[in-house]
């Protein structure tokens, strides 16, 4: 028998991959946002479309997440996204055509799929199968690891590399977090037994809970990619934050960092749906803050680390209760999940860009990103006064 690695070197395995596919690959776009379009004139709409690019490749990486059940595709499609990340984080930076732009962006999309959903989905089923914990809080905080990544990298380049330079840069520091993402992430076992022999079994949740607990992640999904998309340029737009902006996208990454850990915890002393509910209320008060009290600096930052501090938790939270219903195929499930949050990612980003262009201020869509977080609000709610013995996820 091959020897098993340490879990520890598993999970960090998936980090790596998470600060390449969506640090890099996905994240970066947002602190580089302002830059291109200053530098390479690209327009509020513009900006906001080719986001949508990103999230629809994004919802095509979902789709192929969640209709297979080989854990050897899956593996394979996992290691087709790593390189696909350093690909298109190239691409970026090789052209000013917009169309090769959405083209990259799209294809990024898919990247960030296979390593959010079928890299989560592999290391779920390897904990599971090597008895172990089934919390991923660890593994997701690569998210906020890479968008820490994204905005330190961003930062300190701007004033010597032009936009196109910082893209080939990030490239490169692609390739170092490469090397662990694929030879540390051990090739899937589908034995349907754990090490122990304990036999795996899957056990879906009624239909109904599943339409609103999709519902509600479809919520999520709308208050999350608003602030993901504009963030930076939102702040940049106020006369008194200018130069600020990459700052506040550092706070939603070392927020988003430890969060996931948290709300492990959290989950464990009150059950994943009370966890989420909290995390809803909170992520809420981050969108409003601004468009309640005249910008500084410190209500800014503020808001970014409620914003990353949720969004965050609510991924980690819902993609891990969805899987302990499917041990065998975690993937799968997270994959349709995570179709309701990538339609919304697809419908809000193009729609908050146009608005803006139009009224001249983002403050529509961050009350518009409220109020549908706050139904989704109600959702969980609604899950969690109603859970039963029979559907309740057991902490820990």
């Amino acid at each position: 028998m091959p020897h098993s690695p340490s879990h520890i070197k598993v999970l960090f395995a998936g980090v790596m991959s998470l600060i390449l596919s969506l640090g890099i690959a996905r994240f970066a776009y947002t602190p580089l946002l302002p830059i291109m379009q200053s530098q390479a004139g690209l327009g509020d709409a513009s900006g906001g479309w080719l986001a949508t690019f990103n999230y629809m490749g994004y919802m095509a990486g979902a789709l192929i997440a969640a209709s297979i059940s080989n854990l050897h595709l899956k593996d394979t499609l996992y290691r087709i996204g790593l390189i696909l990340a350093l690909i298109t984080t190239a691409g970026m930076g090789l052209s000013e055509n917009i169309w090769i732009w959405g083209a990259m962006r799209f294809l990024a999309g898919l990247s960030s799929a296979a390593g959010l959903l079928i890299g989560s989905g592999l290391i779920l089923n390897w904990l599971i199968r090597h008895n172990h914990r089934m919390e991923l809080g660890i593994h997701f905080s690569g998210l906020g690891l890479g968008i820490v990544l994204s905005a330190v990298a961003v930062d300190l380049m701007a004033d010597h590399l032009s936009w196109d330079q910082q893209w080939l840069a990030l490239t490169l520091i692609g390739v170092i977090l490469f090397i662990p993402a694929w030879g540390w992430l051990p090739r899937p076992d589908s034995t349907p037994f754990t090490n122990s022999g304990v036999r795996m079994e899957d056990a879906p949740p009624r239909r109904n809970w599943l339409i609103i607990l999709f519902s509600s992640y479809f919520c999520a999904g709308f208050g999350y990619v608003v602030s993901a998309t504009f963030l930076v340029v939102i702040v940049e737009s106020e006369p008194a934050l200018q130069g600020y902006g990459e700052l506040a996208w550092l706070m939603v990454g070392l927020a988003a960092a430890p969060a996931c850990f948290i709300w492990d915890r959290i989950a464990r002393k009150t059950g994943e749906l009370k966890a989420l509910a909290i995390a809803f209320g909170l992520q809420i008060i981050g969108i409003m803050l601004p468009t309640l009290f005249d910008a500084s600096l410190q209500l800014v930052l503020f808001s970014a680390a409620l914003y990353g501090g949720t969004f965050i938790g609510i991924v980690s939270l819902m993609l891990t209760m969805i899987g302990k219903f499917y041990p065998t195929k975690p993937a799968k499930p997270m994959g349709k999940l995570t179709l309701s949050y990538g339609v919304a990612q697809i419908i809000a980003p193009a729609l908050a860009g146009t608005l803006a262009e139009t009224s001249g201020t983002y403050n529509g869509s961050l009350y518009l990103a409220a109020i549908i977080m706050s139904i989704g609000l109600l959702l969980i709610g609604w899950l969690a006064f109603r859970e039963n013995a029979q559907l309740q996820v057991v902490p820990g």
